[in-house]
């Protein structure tokens, strides 16, 4: 069952990625340590697989806090523990509606692999911010962004926003989390995350369980808990400097469809009645009977001087 907690999970080791030989890739991570989720996405990658399943059975949000008991033992996690346990900024915008527009409208050209900008699209609605109605739509759009944006768009789908199903979809609350990454603006990550945190446990929310690594970690301060054998992270949900290169690898040939058809685009001409005289031969036709299509050119002049004459 804990695997199922952390099925959605991305863990970065910072110390291995930022010594790529890659500074497109290196400086989308040096954001990432930038905008204060350092502390959060490369706290050590331990699990305890039986506390985090007493922890998830039992817990539950009491006045903004999360309860629960682990082994017996009652645990609680406030907002102020969570921040001070991954040294989370807690000053900034504290909603993704807040996101300023303009920074939403640099990010969009900033990703795209062509630098025009992604499409958003959308229902406008007059009782809400037209911004959180946005919505992108990846599927067959996300290898138009460059390829450290798109492993970007994966950290926060997976690590971030903890959102089940597919992660070609992306909701503008994927996007809004890029955007403060890529744009610098500044978020209280510690107030969003935890919110994200207090979804998983209230009630009549659709929230996926995650957070499996930072769980276990904030349940290691608590020295009357038996959290039972630690358990390594999956090597394969772990950013290292190994599997980025691989989901470059993996990625490529779908970026380099977009860039060559970009290139294309932009290099092509127009064809000349000659060239398309060439590309398309004429076909014989079989038909006893005059058409208006087989009549000759010298009859059809025949016919233009006597309509003159006229």
């Amino acid at each position: 069952m804990a695997s199922s907690l952390f099925s959605n999970a991305q863990h970065v080791d910072f110390d291995s990625v930022l010594e790529m030989n890659d500074p497109s890739m290196v400086a989308m991570f040096e954001a990432l340590m930038a905008s204060g989720l350092r502390g959060f996405l490369g706290c050590p990658a331990v699990v305890y697989e039986d506390a985090l399943v007493d922890f998830f059975e039992n817990a539950s949000v009491r006045n903004g806090v999360v309860f629960s008991t682990v082994d017996g033992q009652i645990v609680k996690i406030s907002e102020k523990l969570f921040a001070e346990s991954f040294e989370l900024p807690v000053e900034g915008l504290e909603e993704l509606s807040e996101m300023p527009k303009d920074a939403i409208f640099d990010a969009r050209s900033i990703v795209s692999m062509t630098g025009e900008q992604i499409n958003l699209s959308g229902k406008k609605n007059s009782d809400e911010d037209a911004l959180s109605l946005l919505w992108i739509n990846l599927s067959g759009k996300k290898n138009q962004m460059k390829m450290p944006y798109r492993l970007l768009c994966d950290i926060m789908a997976k690590a971030i926003s903890v959102k089940a199903g597919s992660f070609n979809a992306i909701t503008v609350e994927k996007f809004s989390l890029m955007t403060a990454v890529v744009c610098g603006v500044k978020m209280n990550w510690a107030k969003y995350l935890f919110g994200i945190l207090k979804k998983m446990f209230a009630a009549k929310t659709k929230q996926a369980k995650g957070f499996a690594i930072q769980i276990s970690a904030l349940l290691a301060t608590f020295p009357s808990v038996e959290l039972g054998e630690a358990s390594e992270f999956p090597a394969s949900k772990v950013l290292t400097k190994k599997t980025v290169l691989r989901f470059i690898s993996i990625n490529k040939d779908g970026a380099e469809e977009v860039s060559g058809a970009a290139t294309k685009k932009v290099v092509s001409k127009k064809r000349t009645a000659d060239d398309i005289e060439v590309a398309v031969p004429k076909k014989k036709r079989t038909s006893k009977k005059k058409s208006i299509s087989s009549i000759s050119s010298v009859e059809m002049g025949a016919v233009a001087e006597e309509a003159v004459s006229i």
